[in-house]
């Protein structure tokens, strides 16, 4: 009994070994149709026969999904022909599937430079710092990062130009708050010039009805210092005595009654003689 369950013990283990032995032939096997594949389509490639080798390529993405190499390659294809879109996410693919940091280093590199041809330099430098992390070595991907950072800086909007915008238009409102504050205050005064003009001449009526209301002689006293002379009040004619005009009246017309009288006389003596007078021929 006891040799008996040996020998399924040892069957077990050797059916074991040989499953394990024709798996790992299968994946053999497989690995090396997927790196003919991959190699075909290198050649292909090589020879700019695009179309044919991207056949080959997703042949070998097929077999194995994990393949590094195919998808890698395949992105880089892609690169060539200005497909970035496809380029990028073969590459992404490649990164993710990567097993050691030589592989990844070189997927995150080409992720770097389709980034940088569709002008993403934020992200191209983000990616060549992934691959200065998985070989910090490498040159050229230090070279690149350099550059798209340098690009990124420059693609970011200028803080100081937007400080001076900013600066600039509170400038200018402070500005127009001024200009409208000083038209306020000049067409405050102008009202607190016509409200004095209105209350001088309301001041001068008042002062004129007041005046209306008083004696002669204290608007004679108001009127001192005017540059309008007022006229003298007249001498007011006594009971029984005439006035000085009266008695230049009175003279004037005695004169004109005398001269009246005189030309009379002189008419008179002139009637009988004659008037001599020289015709005109």
């Amino acid at each position: 009994m006891k040799n008996i369950i040996t020998y399924i013990l040892i069957f077990t283990i050797s059916l074991a070994f040989a499953q394990q032995e024709d798996k790992e032939k299968e994946i053999q096997k497989l690995n090396q149709k997927v790196n003919n594949l991959i190699s075909d389509a290198n050649d292909l490639a090589s020879n700019k026969e695009f179309v044919t080798a991207e056949m080959e390529y997703r042949k070998a993405i097929s077999g194995k999904p994990t393949s590094v190499a195919g998808t890698y390659n395949l992105g880089h294809s892609y690169y060539k022909k200005g497909n970035y879109d496809e380029a990028l996410y073969r590459n992404q693919q490649a990164a993710k599937n990567a097993t050691d940091k030589l592989e990844k280093h070189r997927a995150y590199h080409n992720i770097g430079n389709i980034l940088m041809q569709e002008d993403k330099c934020s992200e191209a430098a983000e990616a060549f710092k992934n691959a200065l992390r998985n070989n910090p070595l490498d040159e050229e991907t230090r070279y690149n990062f350099a550059l798209a950072k340098e690009c990124a800086k420059n693609q970011e909007p200028p803080q100081e130009e937007d400080n001076k915008d900013d600066k600039d238009k509170d400038k200018k409102e402070n500005e127009d708050q001024k200009e409208q504050d000083k038209k306020e205050q000049e067409d405050e005064g102008e009202n607190k010039e016509d409200n004095k003009d209105q209350g001088d001449d309301d001041k001068k009526e008042g002062d004129q009805n007041e005046d209306e209301g008083k004696p002669d002689e204290e608007k004679d006293k108001d009127g001192e210092g005017n540059d309008e002379k007022k006229e003298q009040p007249k001498p007011q004619q006594q009971p029984g005595k005439l006035s000085p005009q009266q008695i230049q009246n009175l003279l004037e017309a005695m004169d004109n009654q005398e001269q009246k009288v005189q030309d009379k006389m002189n008419a008179e003596k002139a009637k009988g003689a004659k008037v001599q007078t020289e015709k005109d021929w």
